[in-house]
């Protein structure tokens, strides 16, 4: 008989959560509009308008946050990634308002002080009531409560399962209850149902590799009976995958195994920084800009800027621009010679230029024409690219996403020459462990990194 032991009703089954999580985002949103207006005007007597602007900001973070899958499950998440999606939430939320504001030529009628004031209060209030819950919600699993118990099956010498097996999922909200190996016999897939009964699992996970894909229709009619939920987790092995998720494609699903992330909301997140964050830095970085051009046109003869074509987005040429570091020379239009320590063809202010990597302060325009974007794999020259794809596995594959000024190989150290075939790889590999785990947050971590690390480097010749 199974054990009915887990199908017992709990707090999470007879009320719910996402609604109570609602309410409090909604209590929060409200709380933080009369704490700005206090910070504001020193009073909590709201006038009436800004008692109508609180129920049109409540309204705008319980949608924004609704869309961005604040209201699902925790079980799984980890809280960065919970902040991470509270960012961009907040900055979904923030656009709204403010378009709804200047469309309804209203904005002059509040305040921009206690706005930001909101805006700050809102967003840190929502990110400390999360941490909160989830340091408890942490406690109470590390007891043994609040878990799904799960069970394990998996191939011989499968690697998910041992992965499994040496990580503690209690913090996860899981506990491994049993596993066993595949078999194909229908003994097999009655000791997997009496498994099943037996611990009262509540999920069932299936580690099996891609060649054993078809066992998974007899498991699941095995288990027909039961109510119990199956996960499949694919064995992929030494298989390279690029952002791989789940879709539905013309009424059917597909496991995409490589894919741009930089697609639907996100792509419109990505833009929404670039123009924002590269338009301030742009504004900023003028003065210095005509500073530099002075500087090269003063000291060399040649043009200010270099161009030269790089490979963008899906493979799509496009010219970078750069301050001229160089004295003026004619290369083979087949290849590309890359600096060097000492290398004579760099001028005086061109080796200060990249050793700072204040050469690349005009990209900052090509990220406003939209080819570049501000974080993202640094563009590599044609000729490289042509050189390096047959050598490292999935290069081109860094090329899903719009090239960036700064990424996460150059704030990990992997900038300026590439004088061996491993150094290539390591960048790639940042380049696309990066793609395969873009988020606003890490975007904004980078950029971060960059300012205080990423700008001087020893291999930047």
């Amino acid at each position: 008989m199974p054990n009915l032991s887990r199908y017992q009703p709990t707090f999470a089954k007879r009320y719910p959560v996402a609604l109570l999580a609602a309410v409090v985002d909604v209590l929060l949103t409200i709380g933080a509009v009369y704490l700005a207006y206090w910070l504001r005007f020193d009073t909590w007597q709201m006038s009436g308008r800004y008692t109508k602007a609180a129920m049109f900001c409540a309204v705008s973070v319980l949608v924004s946050l609704w869309g961005c899958g604040l209201y699902g499950s925790w079980r799984g998440k980890s809280f960065f990634s919970q902040v991470g999606e509270l960012a961009i939430g907040w900055l979904v939320a923030t656009s709204a308002l403010l378009s709804l504001a200047f469309f309804l030529k209203v904005s002059e009628d509040y305040s921009r002080q206690w706005f930001m004031y909101f805006v700050v209060a809102g967003s840190t209030l929502s990110v400390a009531v999360r941490f909160l819950v989830f340091i408890w919600l942490r406690e109470v699993r590390s007891g043994g409560r609040n878990l799904k118990s799960v069970l394990l099956v998996s191939a011989e010498g499968g690697s998910t399962v041992e992965y499994y097996r040496k990580r503690s999922l209690h913090e996860d909200g899981f506990r491994i209850a049993s596993s066993l190996v595949h078999g194909r016999s229908e003994q097999w897939l009655d000791s997997l149902v009496e498994e099943a009964d037996r611990h009262g699992v509540h999920e069932v996970w299936l580690c099996l590799p891609l060649s054993e894909g078809g066992a998974v229709r007899s498991i699941m009619y095995a288990l027909r009976h039961r109510t119990v939920a199956v996960r499949f987790f694919p064995e992929w092995g030494d298989l390279p995958l690029l952002n791989h998720k789940v879709s539905n494609i013309a009424g059917l699903y597909s496991l995409d195994l490589s894919c741009s992330p930089m697609d639907g909301p996100a792509r419109v997140i990505k833009r929404m920084e670039d123009i924002l964050v590269g338009g301030l830095i742009t504004l900023l970085i003028l003065p210095l800009c005509l500073f530099i051009a002075l500087a090269i046109k003063v000291s060399s003869p040649g043009p200010v800027v270099f161009k030269q074509y790089r490979t963008g987005i899906n493979g799509r040429k496009f010219k970078v621009y750069k301050f001229r570091s160089m004295v003026v020379h004619q290369e083979k239009s087949d290849s590309v010679t890359q600096a060097t320590r000492n290398d004579p063809r760099v001028t005086r202010i061109g080796a200060f230029l990249r050793r700072t990597s204040l050469d690349e302060l005009p990209q900052f325009f090509n990220v406003l024409q939209g080819r570049m974007s501000i974080v993202g794999p640094r563009p590599h020259a044609l000729a490289h690219n042509e050189y390096y794809k047959d050598l490292v596995e999935s290069y081109m594959q860094r090329h899903k996403v719009k090239p960036g000024i700064t990424g996460w190989a150059q704030v990990n150290g992997y900038r300026g020459e590439t004088d061996t075939l491993e150094k290539m790889r390591k960048r790639v590999e940042c380049d696309l462990w990066y793609i395969d785990n873009w988020s606003l947050w890490l975007d904004i971590k980078i950029i971060f990194w960059t300012v205080f690390k990423g700008f001087v480097g020893k291999a930047a010749y």
